[in-house]
Formats: structure tokens, C-alpha cells, sequence
């Protein structure tokens, strides 16, 4: 049976036996690791339940730039595909994957999709791309293959591809970064494409949040649902640090962690560990990675634990939408803001076409917050950024600096040459 149907009793025991495993194959194989131990003075067989962890130092994403090299458990030859972060909290780090690993990722995509309610017969066109050392498109290309679904790699981008792709090969799901969405609708009404009818029945969305805190959908999830409401929606959160995904099932209460792949803490402001449902930062620990296992990684989301059953019967623990990355937090006039809040007044504004959030600091060293948009609609310029402002200040209490510049001024800051993915946000700071 599957683990995330059993106990909650019986899922924790699970995954510290896993630990324990882990915990013996980074004493015997990761440089990275054994050093920790010496330094710290920590016996590696000591930590044996989830609780133990708390006595582990963290690993941050400065140490697996500094030391890339140490946390590779593996000779360099039994390496099969090298893959790299995004970078978005600075440098991308190098990830190797064992053949191993990439059952792994394989495994982690089939049993998402599955909690999306996908299945053999189903066709996923997938609109991310699948090169440029990344991670995911070749995740989910796995997942679908070794669930026996069919796959349709378009790549990300271009509206007119993705519609002629739907109309010959009708595919029954999309997978896409959200807000392209709106792009796909904007140009089926702009060309007399019946896209209610389509063939489309679900949509999972990457890389941006559907969902509030409550589980409601949120501007940009609302907006889509009121322009397609036939199709349902499902979010998902990961990062190639993770290798791992956390997928909505069909009641949208939260992310599913599979226990058989990585073990989470939410931590506070001080380190240690919060109340399950208070927001905190995002720790985790890789269970079954040979390559680059990871131990007590901060990943700098943040986010909540939520630990009620679930009506779709699975027991594991659920992460709630992410607030926001801890290092983008922003202190604007004496209010914390994260950019995902931004985003979701920009996404539900229909005459904002492409935008970028740019944080700085002042001449007088307080955050300092520009969004630049391009205008989609026939609007004067001092009446939109009235209305954009009117609307920060209601839904966020303060209202950032305002700028529009050319649409496609802002659609090369939002896709570098080198980016895999869209660039809406940057800190100056």
C-alpha cells in the first residue's frame, strides 16, 4: 500500500528508518558531511528519529556553493546527467543524478501526477523546457513515461505553437508556469479559438501559486478559474535541491509531501522548530538521493505545515502555499511584503501586460520598491498607475513606486538568454 495512505504513526516510523539510512551513507560517502560530523563532534548513528535533527548544524545555499564539490557521494563516472539550479537566490549550484536518482525523480513525478488524477490515457503537453540543465522538464518527462501517460514537449512560450499543438494531438492536461495561462486565453480570444471546449480538463501549475493561505484560489488562480472554469486546477512546489515535489490532490488543502523521498521542518525566526500551521521557513532533509544528498538544507521558502487528514485519504503532512522566499522579504514604510503579493495585484489587473519588481535601497537605506509594467489596454498612463496604486494600497496596505516602459522593454528583462525561466523579480539590494 501506499505509504501516504498508511498511520501518521506509521509514516514517521517509515521515514526515520529512511533517515537512518541516510545518515550512514553520508558518514560513509559525503566529504562534505563527515567533516561536518568531526567539526560538530556528532556521531552520525546518534541522530535516529526526526527530533535528532534538530542537533545537526544547517546546510545554506552558500555552503553548496563554496564546497560543490564535497557534497558529491559518488565518483564523477557514475554520474549520468549534470543539472544546475536556477540561481535564484544567486549562483546556480551544480547537481549531479546517479541513474538511481533519476528512477527517483521518475518515481516522485508519477505518484504527483497521480495525486493530480492523472493516469495511462491521459496526454500531458508540457510548456517548460526540457534542456538548459534543468532539472524539472526532465522530472516530468519521467513521471508521465513511467506512469504510462503520454507526453508532449512543446517547451515554454509561444501561444500560436502551444494552440496548433492542442488542436491536432487534444491533449487532456497542460503543465505550465500560471500566469502563461492568461497569455494562452488572451491569444485564443484574439483568434476565435473555442478554448472552453478544448480538450484541456486539468492545468498544473509551476513555479507560481494558485492558492492563498486558506486554500481559496488567489487573484491569479481566480482569474483563470472565472476565464476557464471548465478545466481544474492544481499547484505544485519544488526545487531541485529537494528533488522532490509537493503536488495538490483534487481538494486543493495543500501540497502532499511523499515521505518515501524527504523529510521537512518548519523553523522560526529563532532556529527551532514552529507549531504545526505557523508559517516559517522551509528545511529539508533528501531521503534515497545517492548523488548529492542533502542534510537540514534551508531552502528559504516559507511556508506551513499542515498535519489534518486529508479527505483524499492520504495521512502525509501538506505544506500550505508559499508566502514568499525569506530573502526577498520586504520591509515597504514600515509593512512586510513578499513578491507574491505583488505578483497577484499585477496578475489581476487586465490592462498590466508584462511587469518586473525591482527592490532597492534608498538613499536613505529603507526598501525601496519600483514595478514596471507594460500597458495591454488602451489606458492613460496616469490613470492606470492611480489604479495600480489604489489597488497596493488595499490589498497591502502601502503602494510601491509605479513605472511603465515599452512592452517589449520589459519582455527582455523577463526573459534573459540565458533564463529558464521568466524574471519578475530583482533585488538590488
Amino acid at each position: 500500500m501506499d505509504i501516504e495512505f498508511e498511520s501518521v504513526e506509521r509514516i514517521r516510523a517509515y521515514q526515520e528508518e529512511l533517515l537512518r539510512k541516510q545518515m550512514a551513507y553520508l558518514a560513509a560517502h559525503s566529504p562534505y558531511y563527515r567533516r561536518m560530523f568531526a567539526e560538530h563532534g556528532i556521531d552520525p548513528a546518534s541522530i535516529r528519529m526526526i527530533d535528532d535533527l534538530q542537533r545537526m548544524p544547517f546546510t545554506e545555499k552558500a555552503d553548496l556553493q563554496r564546497f560543490n564539490n564535497d557534497f558529491l557521494c559518488v565518483p564523477r563516472e557514475d554520474i549520468i546527467d549534470y543539472i544546475t539550479t536556477s540561481g535564484t537566490l544567486g549562483d546556480p549550484v551544480l547537481f549531479g543524478c546517479t541513474e538511481a536518482d533519476l528512477q527517483r525523480l521518475a518515481f516522485n513525478e508519477h505518484k504527483s501526477f497521480a495525486c493530480a488524477g492523472l493516469h495511462k490515457g491521459d496526454i500531458l503537453q508540457l510548456m517548460t523546457t526540457i534542456d538548459k540543465r534543468f532539472m524539472a522538464g526532465l522530472a516530468y518527462w519521467m513521471g508521465i513515461r513511467s506512469m504510462g501517460a503520454s507526453i508532449i514537449r512543446v517547451g515554454n512560450g509561444i501561444p500560436e505553437l502551444q494552440w496548433d499543438t492542442i488542436q491536432r494531438l487534444h491533449p487532456t492536461a497542460i503543465m505550465c508556469v500560471p500566469s502563461f495561462i492568461l497569455r494562452l486565453i488572451e491569444y485564443a480570444e484574439q483568434h476565435d479559438i473555442d478554448y472552453r471546449h478544448s480538450s484541456i480538463r486539468k492545468i498544473i501549475g509551476i513555479g507560481e501559486g494558485l492558492r492563498d493561505q486558506q486554500f481559496g484560489l488567489n487573484l491569479l488562480g481566480q482569474r483563470i478559474h472565472d476565464k476557464w472554469p471548465e478545466v481544474e486546477l492544481y499547484a505544485t512546489y519544488s526545487s531541485t535541491e529537494m528533488s522532490a515535489t509537493f503536488s495538490e490532490c483534487e481538494h486543493g488543502c495543500g501540497g502532499h509531501v511523499h515521505p518515501e523521498l524527504i523529510i521537512v521542518e518548519i523553523i522560526g525566526e529563532d532556529d527551532r522548530p514552529v507549531t504545526d500551521g505557523r508559517p516559517g521557513e522551509i528545511v529539508i532533509t533528501t531521503l534515497g538521493v545517492e548523488a548529492m544528498p542533502l542534510l537540514r538544507f534551508r531552502t528559504g521558502d516559507i511556508a506551513a505545515k499542515v498535519v489534518e487528514p486529508c479527505a483524499c485519504g492520504r495521512n502525509s503532512y501538506r505544506l500550505t502555499p508559499l508566502i514568499g522566499r525569506k530573502h526577498n522579504m520586504i520591509k515597504l514604510k514600515g509593512t512586510t511584503i513578499y513578491p507574491p503579493a505583488i505578483n497577484d495585484v499585477l496578475d489581476n489587473t487586465s490592462f498590466v501586460g508584462n511587469y518586473v519588481v525591482v527592490v532597492r535601497t534608498s538613499d536613505a537605506g529603507t526598501d525601496e520598491v519600483i514595478v514596471r509594467i507594460s500597458l495591454r489596454e488602451t489606458v492613460q498612463a496616469e490613470e492606470a498607475i492611480k489604479i495600480l496604486k489604489d489597488r497596493f494600497r488595499s490589498r497591502l496596505r502601502v503602494a510601491p513606486e509605479v513605472e511603465i516602459l515599452p512592452a517589449d522593454v520589459i519582455q527582455q528583462i523577463n526573459f534573459p538568454a540565458k533564463s529558464r525561466k521568466p524574471v519578475k523579480f530583482i533585488d538590488e539590494r
